[in-house]
């Protein structure tokens, strides 16, 4: 069962690929099908099976010889090694497929508000929502949002806590980042949302003080930070908090 959890999540990482390069240059995910960038042909099935093809074609377009990014292969890779990871954590159950859900939409605004500074809202709106039905199952595994009233709490102190940053540093924190921790509020509940923040600050300025002396680039996309913190927290955030409270 493991590997077929693990092709799944790299079969579903390709698809990653794709709304990482559409959503924000709001091209359809459904239509044209996938094409090469640099000339425009479309990729044949056998050029687009994950990773494997990567490797056959030694990282180059089959038509134009034109260089395939090697983050193609690495988002597949970290969406189906996460898969694999959230299956053996939670187990085959219906709370699953929202996890799932949960890692592959991180991944996607990580990638986008680095490329962007942007995280859209089709994505961390719906996220919220998932993260409210997801408070409604009977078994729900992550132990960590255990009723409705935990989701909702979670929603106000993960983006209240981030809102209230905006409005005292002017601006300083996007809406963006706002709903994403709303989102992981949903999903984790409030204590884990306010340990994303601090796992997303802590990694973010260290990440940020060696940019800023290499390159002199003061803009941090944060939401890339606030992923790896919810991800932290998904797996093992009650570990954290029960060593911190214990």
């Amino acid at each position: 069962m493991e590997i077929l959890i693990l092709i799944f999540g790299l079969v579903v990482g390709s698809f990653v690929n794709v709304c990482i390069y559409r959503i924000p240059r709001k091209i359809s995910l459904l239509k044209p099908s996938s094409y090469c960038p640099s000339c425009g042909n479309s990729i044949k099935p056998w050029h687009n099976i994950p990773v494997f093809s990567f490797l056959f074609l030694r990282g180059r377009c089959a038509y134009c010889g034109a260089k395939i990014s090697l983050r193609y292969p690495f988002v597949e890779l970290l969406n189906g090694i996460f898969y694999l990871l959230a299956y053996l954590k939670f187990g085959l159950n219906p709370s699953l497929p929202f996890v799932l859900i949960f890692i592959s939409a991180l991944i996607v605004i990580s990638f986008i508000d680095f490329d962007f500074q942007i995280i859209p809202d089709q994505i961390s709106i719906p996220l919220i929502f998932l993260g409210l039905i997801l408070s409604f199952l009977p078994h729900n595994s992550l132990n960590l949002t255990q009723h409705i009233k935990d989701s909702l709490i979670g929603i106000g102190v993960g983006g209240g806590s981030l809102l209230v940053v905006s409005l005292i540093s002017r601006g300083g924190m996007g809406g963006g980042d706002i709903k994403l921790n709303s989102a992981v509020g949903a999903f984790l509940g409030w204590k884990a949302a306010l340990l994303t923040i601090f796992i997303g600050s802590f990694i973010g300025s260290i990440v940020g003080i060696i940019m800023l002396k290499k390159t002199g680039n003061r803009k941090i996309p944060f939401g890339p930070f606030l992923s790896l913190g919810a991800l932290t927290c998904l797996f093992l955030g009650e570990k954290i908090l029960k060593w911190y409270f214990g």
